[in-house]
């Protein structure tokens, strides 16, 4: 069956950085697109980063461009997410999601999730 494993999440100093992994199985993965997204205490889960198939386009929310990268190596199932200058309202459990078809913004287009893993900022 598919699985979607995230690891790399921890408890880090404002101003750091951490690198989010997430190793899938069970799909063919160059033929997903893929998603990170998050989800803090009482509020919804939004988009975080998207990429592509191929790893060629990528698309970010706002609240994190120019902070976080995601990248992908489909010779190795994994979709990383590089997080830089973190703040506290980063906070939150990251989750990640395959797509079959293209990189989207919403939750529902999304087949496959992981379970998660925390990432904690402390000011």
């Amino acid at each position: 069956q598919v699985q979607l494993v995230e690891s790399g999440g921890g408890l880090v100093q404002a101003g750091g950085s951490l690198r989010l992994s997430c190793a899938a199985s069970g799909l063919t993965f160059r033929n997903y697109a893929m998603g990170w997204f998050r989800q803090a205490p009482r509020k919804e889960r939004e988009f975080v980063a998207g990429s592509s198939r191929s790893g060629d386009t990528t698309d970010y929310a706002d609240s994190v461009k120019g902070r976080f990268t995601i990248s992908r190596d489909n010779a190795k199932n994994t979709v990383y997410l590089q997080m830089n200058r973190l703040k506290p309202e980063d906070t939150a459990v990251y989750y990640c999601a395959a797509n079959y078809y293209v990189a989207s913004r919403s939750n529902s287009d999304y087949n496959y999730w992981g379970q998660g893993t925390q990432v904690t900022v402390s000011s």
